[in-house]
């Protein structure tokens, strides 16, 4: 078995010793024919300037050897000089810093002129909270209006959408409770007229000494007490909706009248009505709600651990998307005292002028409020990039060269936001441009270069 390896490495040998001589042959014949066709070409340029420039042909045969055999090397140089620059190896800036580090990047001339540098620094730094919210009536300037007193729907004199005056007269009710009362006013008018002139009567006796004083005060008490009951029914009259010059002239002419009116209580729009004609109606039913929409209420909640950065009177705006994402601005009006044990939420509200009318209750909105302003390090937004499901900035390394570095950060607020980790104050970082940085990056790294 060794006996045949051996004569195979033997064999072996022979063929490359075989293989080396011929290819030496072969690449000093092929040097051969390229040398003597390049003196061929040569020649055939030396003839032909002698024909037509022999001044030019006479100093080149004048010339030294050494300037003859330069011309004769000089495109052997030229072919070395496009191989090594094919391959880069003049190039300052080479590659191999991406290639090694997938975070650096090498910057261009082009690259150099849409990126700002700056410095990490401390900053007032004003926080801007986002919540969500609804629009929602201004309670100041809400009614719900309801019945005085039971009784059947007879008339209804108003529609959603009307705009209605204070004293208004929204819906008519036929009610026999009102006759009752409108009764008993009667009655306790005519008993307090009577024990009034009872009481009158006795006092001229008492002064012609007919009666005894007694008798004069039981009558006073009497007139005393049926004037009480003469007030208790006329309020009882204004709690079931008639005003005091109605009650004055039904006082008048004793003409008893079941038609109770449903009457607007503030001027505004009805945006709402539950009544229908014939309907038997409670006075704890809300029938109408009548609201003035020139100003409403946005009303948002903010969840606990953010809400000792809110206070009455500080900056606010709130988007709505339903026009177009328009931004309307103003201040909080109102922060709750308590948190909502449910949701944990502290509501927050602003006030919103309205006189175009087109925010409308109900409307979905985003409300943004700028929190007490705070010192943080602090990186603009034009120096963020998101990569792989995290934030980085790029720190500048030298001239050229900038190293992507992953950092935690807080809450966007006014263009800025706050450094919580992964860089210093005072570090250099590109502050405008790092998406064209990110971007260059990828390209390096897939296999360009930075030229």
């Amino acid at each position: 078995m060794k006996q045949n390896f051996m004569a195979f490495m033997r064999k072996l040998g022979v063929w490359k010793t075989f293989l080396v001589q011929k290819v030496t042959l072969y690449s000093q014949d092929w040097l051969k024919q390229v040398i003597q066709a390049q003196n061929n070409w040569y020649q055939i340029a030396h003839d032909w300037t002698a024909n037509h420039a022999p001044t030019v042909a006479n100093r080149y045969d004048g010339s030294p050897q050494w300037f003859k055999k330069g011309i004769f090397l000089l495109p052997w140089f030229c072919v070395l000089i496009i191989t090594l620059n094919y391959f880069d190896v003049f190039d300052r800036k080479p590659m191999i810093k991406s290639v090694q580090d997938p975070n650096v990047v090498v910057v261009n001339a082009d690259l150099r002129k849409i990126i700002a540098d700056g410095k990490a620094q401390i900053s007032p730094f004003i926080e801007e909270l986002r919540a969500s919210g609804r629009i929602d009536f201004n309670e100041l300037f809400l009614s719900r209006i309801g019945a005085n007193v039971t009784g059947r729907v007879s008339e209804i004199l108003a529609v959603p959408g009307q705009i209605v005056k204070q004293g208004d007269v929204l819906a008519k009710i036929t009610s026999t409770e009102l006759t009752q009362s409108q009764l008993a006013y009667l009655k306790a008018k005519s008993a307090a007229q009577l024990a009034d002139q009872a009481a009158n009567r006795a006092k001229i006796l008492y002064k012609e000494d007919v009666i005894a004083l007694a008798e004069l005060q039981r009558r006073e008490a009497e007139s005393s007490s049926a004037k009480a009951e003469f007030r208790a029914a006329n309020d009882q009259l204004r709690v079931q909706g008639m005003d005091q010059k109605s009650i004055d002239r039904f006082a008048k002419s004793g003409v008893i009248e079941s038609i109770n009116n449903v009457i607007a209580t503030i001027p505004g729009e009805i945006v709402e009505r539950k009544i229908n004609k014939g309907q038997v109606v409670q006075p704890a039913d809300a029938l109408f709600t009548v609201a003035d929409l020139s100003t409403l209420w946005a009303i948002a909640e903010v969840p606990e651990s953010n809400s000792y950065l809110i206070r009455k009177g500080q900056k606010a705006s709130l988007i709505i998307p339903a026009l177009r994402n328009q931004e309307i601005g103003g201040t909080v009006a109102h922060v709750d005292s308590i948190v909502n044990p449910q949701t944990r939420t502290v509501v927050v509200r602003m006030e919103l002028a309205n006189k175009e009318a087109q925010i409308k209750p109900g409307m979905l909105a985003t409300m943004l409020i700028e929190s007490q302003p705070i010192d943080k390090l602090v990186v603009p937004l034009g120096s963020i990039v998101r990569d792989d499901n995290q934030d980085h900035v790029f720190v500048r390394i030298n001239d050229d060269v900038y190293r992507m570095v992953p950092v935690k950060l807080g809450p966007e607020g006014k263009g800025y936001r706050p450094v919580i980790s992964g860089l210093k104050e005072g570090q250099e970082i590109a502050i405008e441009g790092a998406y064209h940085l990110n971007t260059e990056r990828k390209r390096q790294l897939s296999g360009g270069s930075a030229k």
